[in-house]
This record gives structure tokens, C-alpha cells and sequence, in this order.
């Protein structure tokens, strides 16, 4: 029987790799305090790394032979919008039943609110494995991540009351976006008004946009402060579906992820609670909450893109052409093996980020029991630092990777790929929102240019360069650091121009830089741990990174701030 867990060794791989997984599993076990109160609390290392396995082995079953299986019928049904409430595709509940009896909710969360207590990328891992049997119910699924935000900033009565309903599998949303406000959410005007004699909240106006907008449990982003065009006058709050008060006026009608509901809400007089601090909406904690989701879109570009291989694989060991099975045609198995090698690198980038995730969440949850010594605040900000660096690299990388590989996918399969009965058009269609929402890879550039201007990517490839590769690749690694040369010029040129809108323009173009030179490191790393795994990747990865750094060094290189009119009349 398929198993998307032991079937993908390379997953197993990412979770136990990393001399970093031996920190994170101490932080997140806190001495294994928890050993004493819950049966299934682990007593060591060794028995945590044991127990993600299981589950992730469970999460595997239930992917490949109840969630992929449901994903067309999911995919032709889609949800639909009746009397101001969504009903999910049928097959939707089968899907959410499985993982609610499996525990695979609130899988983050702390063992006394009934959650799992597993690191971020462990939860990864089954974020990426659902991602790949069907986008769509991945984004119904990951959205449980939402109570991350409410954990890290609501109070302690407001965490014991909606975490324990999360674990138990409720769903939940961020409603952010409105009809005027999108990228920018500085312009966010849903009214939040406080009654005095209520002793509560209530919020007025619409959402658009929002993933899976009927569920049990929002955290809303609206305006506070009576007068304030901007986003010091916003604070996040809490709605619960059970009082009332929010409607769905309608279901948009999607290119693709047809398994996921995305409304437009009316809020009338919808009785809420603010979350942690007046003004902080946007400012704190949506930037928290938006991180956690944008690595959330990187796993499900990096589950999209397995899928992507595993169809255009099987299709053409299966497809014969001229006496032969087209995967012995180079034209064809270049693609394939391109897939792959993005697959691989992109699949490295983004545990790399969740590592450094773990690590200073863990920190930031006991700094909420004791203070921290010096060693430990260094170790947080250090982390942290990482964390925001690699987090736009691996949503805005991955997610393309997602359109590229499922583009190649249809390419392999020829007409047939064309049609409806083939997965690859699903996944295609799937793909395309991915560049785009929880920032777009535009914006992800620009949450990355700090981290290069400050030399936080130049420091990590110089790390990166000291690790020992195998002495077979040493003339592969000679390469990679060429290339991290190239980039590191590349900084300095834009730096000497001195010119905003320069550096503007160029920043795309760094940024990718920035991308291609650390997942090529990062292969080389996996494939020294690993080569029976990565090697080959490596090897292609190299290749196309290669050819994209040239690409991106001779663009800055080249055009300088006297030819930037031909880019404004364009």
C-alpha cells in the first residue's frame, strides 16, 4: 500500500538530518517535563524521533490512500455557498474525519491543550505530504497553524478555551484582505468598536479573499482606533463562528485549489475579543502569523512539485513512443530530472528555514516561564534573525519552483496532459495561486533585501562553504563557491550605485542570486549525508543554478541607473 511518508525517503531525511534537530527536540520538550503527566509524552531524544515517525507514517497512509484518492472528485465538486454558510465537497469531510481520528490537529500545540507538542518541522512534513495529495484540503488543513498566532499572544484564558478545540480538529482562518486592501494592509478599515456596556467588541464591514472564511475559529485583523488611516490603528481579534454575526455572501470561483473556500465575509455587529495588545494588529502579530503562513505555501509548493515528478515520472515510464518508453528520450528525461533536482534543493531550503523557525520559537516559549541567560538571548536572536531571512526564500522559491515543475510536468505528459483526466492539470492549476498569495514572490524580494544589504546571506554561504563535502565533489564545490562570489559582487555593485530605485530594480535579481547560492550549498551538504538520495539532484541542481546566477549577475552587471529608462517606458 503507497505511503507518501516511507515512500519519500528524502522527507525522513529532512526530519532527522540535522545535528539542529537535537536542540530544537530539547527546547520543545523542555526537559522532557511532560513525561510524567502524558503516556504519549517521549522520555528522550531517540523516543521523540520515534514517535514523529509513527505519526508521520500515519500521515502517510492516510494522504496516499484517503486525501489523493479523494482529490479529483474534491477538485470537479468543490465547495459551495448556501444560505450565508459554505458545505465543503463531499469528499472534504471524509478528509478532515481521517485526520481528525488520526491527530493530526493541533499538531504543534502543547500536550495539556490535547495538541502533540511536535516541532514545526515535523508539522512540516505532514503539511507538505497533504499539500501533496491536494493543495486544496491542505489549505483547510494548515490553517490550524493560525493558532500558533493566538498561542504566542492571546492570554491564558483565551489559549485554554480555543486551543483544546483546535487539537479536537475545529478549523480556523485569518481574515485579513479586504475588497481595498491587499498587499497593503496599512488600508484595512473593518471597524472594530468597543460596548462599554457589552463589556466586547463588535465588527462591522467585509473580507475578501479569505481561505476557507467559514470556519469555527478567525483571527481578524481590523481598525481600533477611531480616525486612523494606517496600521497603528489596528489590533487582531478573535470571532468564534458560535456567536454569530458573520455571513459568507459568496464563494470565489478559482482558477484552482477548488477544495478550499474563498469568501467574502459581511461582519454585522460579530461579537469578538481582541488578542493580546490594542495597535499591535499589524505591526506584530500579523507579521508573526504571515511568516508562519508563508512557510506554510512553501511546504505546499514543495508537495505540489512531488506530485508534479511522481505523475510526470510514472507517465513516462509508462508511455511508449517510436518502440520505446519516452523516459529513455533525453529531451524527456532532462525535464524530469530537472523536476527533481528543484524538488530536491527547494525541499532542503525549506527545512533549513523550519529548523531555524524551531529553534527560536522554543526559546521565545520558555522565555515565557523564565528569563533567559546571555548565551540563550544570543542563540534567540540569532535564530530569529535566520528564521527571517530564509522564510521569503523558501515561500517565494519554492512557490515558483511549484509553477515551473507542474508546467513541466504537462510537458512530459504531451496532449494528454491537456485533458481533465490527468493530475498534472490539477496540479498546475493548484500551483499558480502559490507565487501569489500570503505575499507574492515580489513581495517576498522585498521582506529578503535587508537580509542582503546586511551581508545575513553572505554570512550563511560563507558558513555553508567551511562544511565538508565528499572529496568527489570537490570540484563541485569550487563551482558553488564561484557562484557565491559572483553574487557577493553582485551586492556590491548595486551598493555603489547608490541609487534607490536601482537598488530596486536589481533587488529580483539579487534575490535570486541569493536563492540559487544557498540551496546549491545546501545540496552539496545532503548529497555528502546522503548521496544515494541526493547526488544526482546535486549534480543537475548545480547546473541550473549555474546558469541562473550568470543570468542574474550579468543583469545588474549590465544595466546600470542611465539605461533604467527603458525599464520605466516599458
Amino acid at each position: 500500500m503507497a505511503n507518501f511518508y516511507t515512500d519519500h525517503p528524502e522527507i525522513k531525511f529532512n526530519l532527522e538530518s540535522s545535528p539542529l534537530m537535537q536542540r530544537i527536540v530539547e527546547l520543545k520538550e523542555n526537559g522532557y517535563a511532560d513525561k510524567d503527566s502524558f503516556d504519549y509524552a517521549p522520555e528522550d531524544y531517540a523516543d521523540a524521533i520515534d514517535s514523529y515517525n509513527r505519526v508521520l507514517e500515519v500521515a502517510g497512509d492516510i494522504t496516499a490512500n484517503t486525501v489523493f484518492p479523494n482529490s479529483e472528485d474534491v477538485d470537479a465538486e468543490g465547495p459551495h455557498c448556501e444560505n450565508g454558510r459554505v458545505r465543503y465537497a463531499s469528499k472534504t469531510y471524509e478528509n478532515l474525519e481521517a485526520t481528525r481520528k488520526a491527530g493530526l490537529n493541533g499538531v504543534t500545540m502543547p500536550r495539556r491543550f490535547g495538541g502533540l507538542n511536535f516541532p514545526i518541522t515535523a508539522y512540516t512534513a505532514i503539511n507538505e505530504m497533504i499539500a501533496s495529495a491536494d493543495a486544496g484540503f491542505e489549505n483547510i488543513w494548515s490553517l490550524q497553524d493560525c493558532i500558533e498566532t493566538l498561542y504566542e499572544f492571546g492570554d491564558e484564558d483565551q489559549r485554554s478555551r480555543f486551543i483544546p478545540r483546535v487539537c479536537a480538529g475545529e478549523t480556523m482562518s485569518m481574515d485579513l484582505t479586504e475588497p481595498d486592501a491587499g498587499s497593503d494592509l496599512q488600508r484595512v478599515m473593518l471597524k472594530a468598536t468597543y460596548s462599554e456596556e457589552d463589556k466586547c467588541w463588535y465588527l462591522n464591514g467585509v473580507k475578501r479573499f479569505i481561505t476557507n472564511g467559514d470556519s469555527d475559529i478567525h483571527l481578524v485583523l481590523a481598525r481600533s482606533e477611531e480616525g486612523t488611516h494606517d496600521g497603528r490603528g489596528l489590533s487582531m481579534f478573535i470571532y468564534d463562528k458560535r456567536d454569530g454575526g458573520v455571513n459568507v455572501r459568496r464563494i470565489e470561483n478559482k482558477l484552482g485549489i477548488h477544495g478550499s473556500p474563498t469568501c467574502e465575509l459581511v461582519y454585522k455587529n460579530a461579537k469578538a475579543e481582541l488578542c493580546g495588545r490594542r495597535k499591535f494588529g499589524l505591526i506584530k502579530y500579523v507579521m508573526a502569523l504571515m511568516n508562519g503562513a508563508r512557510l506554510g505555501i512553501a511546504a505546499q509548493s514543495v508537495g505540489i512539485s512531488q506530485m508534479a515528478y511522481n505523475e510526470a515520472l510514472a507517465y513516462a515510464k509508462d508511455r511508449k513512443q517510436f518502440g520505446q518508453a519516452i523516459v529513455n528520450f533525453p529531451a524527456v528525461y532532462e525535464m524530469i530530472s530537472n523536476i527533481k533536482a528543484r524538488l530536491d534543493a527547494g525541499r532542503a531550503l525549506l527545512y533549513q528555514t523550519a529548523r531555524y523557525v524551531d529553534i527560536y520559537k522554543g526559546l521565545e516559549d520558555i522565555e515565557r516561564t523564565r528569563k533567559l541567560s546571555d548565551e540563550e538571548k544570543a542563540e534567540l536572536k540569532l535564530y530569529q534573525k535566520l528564521a527571517s531571512a530564509c522564510t521569503p526564500l523558501a515561500k517565494g522559491m519554492n512557490s515558483e519552483y511549484a509553477n515551473l515543475n507542474a508546467y513541466d510536468s504537462i510537458q512530459v505528459h504531451g496532449g494528454s496532459g491537456y485533458m481533465l483526466e490527468y493530475a498534472c492539470q490539477r496540479l498546475y492549476r493548484d500551483a499558480r495561486i502559490t507565487s501569489i498569495y500570503e505575499g507574492t514572490t515580489q513581495l517576498q524580494t522585498v521582506a529578503a533585501l535587508p537580509h542582503i544589504n546586511t551581508g545575513t546571506y553572505s554570512q550563511m554561504l560563507e558558513e555553508l562553504e567551511a562544511g565538508e563535502v565528499a572529496a568527489e565533489y570537490e570540484s563541485l564545490k569550487a563551482r558553488a563557491k564561484a557562484m557565491d562570489a559572483k553574487f557577493n559582487e553582485a551586492i556590491e555593485t548595486v551598493k555603489a550605485a547608490n541609487n534607490n530605485e536601482f537598488t530596486d530594480l536589481c533587488s529580483r535579481h539579487l534575490y535570486e542570486l541569493a536563492a540559487n547560492c544557498v540551496m546549491s550549498q545546501l545540496m552539496l551538504r545532503d548529497a555528502t549525508k546522503a548521496p544515494e538520495l541526493f547526488e544526482k539532484s546535486m549534480k543537475v541542481y548545480l547546473n541550473l543554478a549555474e546558469a541562473e546566477v550568470a543570468k542574474h549577475y550579468n543583469f545588474v552587471k549590465s544595466v546600470n541607473v542611465e539605461s533604467m529608462e527603458s525599464y520605466r517606458k516599458a
